[in-house]
């Protein structure tokens, strides 16, 4: 964590150079406050003089009589106000600055990594929870970084400051102030470590609850459709009570300190008081001195009490660092050599040898998983729900690693290759078009942003889309809503085929794209899809098997191995997997080749 913290840190180095400088003088002017009124109770109403270490004043004719000390104490006080109010604006400025600062690099550095991880991450990761980090985490650190790490830093170096000039003072009685706080430390510290305990529990109900708002919020349809909005309130409710318990307990534990710390310092300063007196009638102190020094005790226990006040707001960073360490800290990334190679355009030629993968180790999806897709095919992979069709999709443009086996493009190991250059040779049609909040021209443009208005249009136009976007109030800068609910399922597929289009890759993966749509919408897309294909290697996942009877090849998956693969009469011949799930399909006694259609 300490290296995290010194990485954010060091781009504004200098600026916390210049919060240092302007701390200490900020430190030195809270030092000499007091004294200015030891001059007026000791040497204006006293002496009637200025002390000798403050001579060269004299020259100036304030020093010789009670008004001029007066005076003088009163323009050192407001000299040292300034000075001190002047060092404490810059203080917090760049102090602020740099919180604010830290705090965009952290969370731009949580969320580039959060898109560097593998899908397998998320497949436990809760997106709340996530959020959660992202925002409320990054903001509780950027709030200590700018007001609480330099609280921290004056309090500690004026306590030592401050033990030095009471020394200086009066030995005897600084003894008994130190003899005291050890004790308050040590408190102080075992209390840090309950807060940071409980305060870890607050954040963890916390998350829960944004995942319970995230998920209902993000499932409105189907709450509304089930009528689960009680269902729903109920989860909310019973998070929001869990997260009310946590805090409760939390508060319950910071505020035993304050009102300890308040206690101790009134014991101190009343046997100050009393001390001090006895040794002002014996002449051995002035009062000037006595009020210097309650002063220092004052401001000495003010920053024990402020650090030991600290205790929640420390193991709320604390806290707060380590759920932004465990995110940073996932490894589960996509390995990329350092000699990784740009491919180029690719033709598409594709082979699986001997591939394995289970998402679960003990749990493998893919067992011995091979066969070959040579360029501008197109190649349907069916088989048993279950089977590894969507895993084997995964696996090319590496949303994960394989645990065996490896798998080529245009017989180079995907491995071997920039990952950004591999996925950009690939277009994606998947069951549910995922539309972002925005236009219609942003989301078809989504996979290539500075695609051209012509590029655009000529993309929907492949897709069967421009017509019904052209009929929109805005057409191609008609918003749409978020998820694109605003849009039907047969709108939203074709905007996904023209996002296809125009991203003009040479290997198309086709996840099931008419699997939720009607016929007429099916027949709308599957025309799109047509168009998307020529030209391509494509390979499909389909619900429905009479759109893969053409496919020049079909590849069979079952138990996470390949069963059957080859041309859809050849495997009607078999008489195997195949040809059960195309009676199965067609609830018919006997499969239905291509050549019947």
């Amino acid at each position: 964590m300490t290296r995290l913290v010194v990485d954010l840190l060091r781009p504004y180095r200098w600026w916390l150079a210049i919060v240092l400088a302007a701390m200490m003088v900020e430190i030195a002017a809270t030092l000499a406050a007091p004294w200015t009124l030891k001059l007026v109770l000791d040497d204006a109403l006293g002496q009637h003089r200025l002390p000798d270490w403050l001579s060269w004043a004299h020259d100036y004719g304030i020093g010789h009589h009670a008004m001029g000390v007066a005076l003088f104490a009163g323009l050192a006080t407001l000299a040292i106000a300034v000075v001190g109010a002047a060092a404490t604006y810059i203080d917090n400025y760049y102090t602020t600055s740099v919180g604010q600062w830290v705090a965009n690099d952290l969370r731009l550095r949580i969320y580039h990594h959060l898109h560097r991880l593998s899908l397998r991450y998320y497949d436990n990761a809760k997106v709340g929870s996530l959020i959660s980090t992202i925002m409320t985490d990054v903001d509780t650190l950027q709030s200590f970084a700018s007001s609480s790490t330099l609280d921290i830093i004056v309090d500690l170096v004026t306590i030592v400051f401050m033990v030095g000039l009471m020394l200086w003072l009066d030995w005897d009685f600084t003894l008994i102030a130190l003899g005291i706080a050890p004790f308050l430390l040590v408190f102080v510290m075992k209390l840090k470590n309950a807060v940071k305990g409980v305060t870890r529990i607050v954040r963890t109900r916390q998350s829960e609850m944004l995942t319970v708002v995230q998920q209902g919020l993000g499932s409105m349809r189907v709450v509304k459709a089930f009528g689960a909005q009680d269902l729903e309130f109920a989860r909310l409710e019973a998070a929001s009570h869990a997260s009310v318990d946590a805090a409760l307990r939390a508060r319950q534990v910071k505020s035993i300190l304050s009102p300890l710390v308040t206690v101790v310092v009134a014991a101190c300063t009343a046997i100050v008081l009393w001390r001090g007196t006895a040794l002002i009638v014996a002449g051995t102190m002035t009062a000037g001195a006595l009020t210097v020094y309650l002063a220092y005790l004052t401001r000495f226990f003010k920053p024990v009490k402020d650090l030991a006040g600290m205790a929640s707001t420390v193991a709320q960073a604390t806290v707060a660092l380590e759920r932004i360490q465990g995110i940073l800290s996932a490894d589960d990334i996509i390995p990329v050599s350092k000699d990784a190679i740009h491919p180029g355009r690719m033709l598409g030629g594709i082979r699986f040898e001997h591939v394995a993968f289970g998402y679960e180790k003990d749990a493998p999806v893919l067992r011995d998983v091979s066969f070959e897709v040579s360029p501008g095919q197109i190649v349907g992979i069916v088989g048993p729900t279950g089977s590894g069709k969507s895993t084997i999709l995964s696996l090319i443009p590496r949303f994960y690693e394989p645990s065996g086996g490896r798998i080529l493009v245009d017989g180079q190991d995907i491995g071997s290759l920039q990952l950004a250059a591999l996925r950009e040779q690939i277009g994606f049609v998947l069951q549910e078009t995922v539309l972002f909040r925005g236009t219609i021209r942003e989301n078809i443009a989504y996979g290539r942003p500075h695609a051209t208005h012509e590029d655009i249009v000529a993309a929907a136009k492949v897709a069967n889309a421009d017509e019904f976007i052209r009929r929109m109030p805005h057409g191609y800068d008609s918003m749409v809503g978020e998820r694109g609910d605003t849009l039907s399922g047969g709108q939203r597929q074709r905007i996904g085929i023209a996002r296809a289009v125009v991203r003009n890759a040479p290997i198309m993966i086709l996840d099931e794209p008419t699997a939720a749509l009607d016929a007429e919408s099916e027949q709308l897309v599957i025309e799109g899809l047509r168009r998307l294909m020529k030209g391509r290697t494509v390979l499909m996942i389909a619900h429905r098997l009479s759109t893969i009877r053409d496919a020049d090849k079909i590849v069979v998956l079952k138990d996470g191995v390949v069963v059957e693969q080859g041309a859809n009469d050849d495997l009607i011949a078999m008489d195997g997997v195949y040809a059960e799930l195309c009676r199965i399909q067609n609830g018919a006694s006997h499969p239905i080749s291509a050549q019947a259609n």
